[in-house]
């Protein structure tokens, strides 16, 4: 089973997927949502997986955060909201799995590639790895992030990593809670499987379970505020110059014609 970027690999009843997109570093396709929960939903119907660790490609980068050349592309307000709602559904598909997920982070983790640490259950991070959600820079914000974030690390490191976009270390993140255990680059993968067996080594009905009942879900108007917004946002014209800004190499001009939501 793979996908345009996930690579799926299976290790006694353990699924490793992995962000293969080393060029862009791993950076979210528009098609990678989809995906992402189909691979999910068949893992979750296989009768063989218990545990799922998500990963990236290569040694320096677990995500990037999405395709922001892509961004371009979406021409008006229907498939910016489409894309929004397509993102948030892959987020929650994977806070709400029965399965247990866990990411592995082997690098940067930025944008939506912090998100998708924070939607994980459990995060084992190499010792160089960093992470940030440095959308403001683009205009934006990051739509699951403020949603989740606050319940991970607590509303003010939320609001300097969304409004600064402070990048914070492996070391860091175990202090605030992002991560729960840092270890060698080289042995991450391997402390990840260790974890996911004695997981898939419990009664997979009490997991699931008890996922349900720590994973307090995000009240649905969360959701669809968060998708107005950033909807809002991705077609307003300060996200046009942070998206060229970064395509151009330059910073962007957010001097101008100021505006508050």
């Amino acid at each position: 089973m793979s996908a345009s970027m996930l690579l799926v690999s299976r290790e006694g009843a353990t699924a490793t997927l992995t962000l293969s997109r080393p060029e862009k570093r791993n950076s979210l396709t528009r098609e990678f949502w989809a995906e992402m929960r189909a691979c999910l939903s068949a893992l979750e119907n296989d009768g063989e997986t218990r545990t799922v660790i998500i990963t990236g490609a290569g040694d320096t980068t677990f995500c990037a955060g999405g395709d922001i050349a892509s961004f371009k592309a979406l021409k008006d307000e229907a498939e910016r909201r489409a894309f929004q709602i397509d993102a948030m559904a892959t987020f929650t598909a994977i806070e709400q799995t029965p399965l247990v997920v866990i990411a592995a982070i082997n690098g940067l983790a930025f944008g939506g590639g912090c998100e998708l640490a924070l939607a994980c259950d459990i995060v084992v991070a190499a010792d160089h790895a960093q992470f940030a959600m440095p959308e403001a820079a683009l205009g934006l914000t990051p739509g699951f992030g403020v949603l989740r974030a606050p319940d991970v690390i607590g509303r003010h490191w939320t609001k300097l990593m969304v409004f600064a976009g402070e990048r914070i270390s492996a070391a860091r993140a175990l202090e605030i809670g992002l991560v729960q255990i840092v270890t060698p680059a080289d042995g991450l993968m391997a402390r990840a499987k260790e974890i996911a067996a004695r997981v898939a080594a419990s009664g997979p009905q009490a997991q699931a379970v008890g996922k349900q009942l720590i994973n307090r879900e995000i009240d649905a108007s969360g959701v669809d505020h968060s998708v107005d917004l950033l909807t809002m946002l991705q077609g307003s014209s300060e996200s046009a110059e942070g998206v060229a800004a970064f395509l151009e190499r330059r910073k962007p001009n957010f001097t101008k014609g100021v505006r508050r939501p």
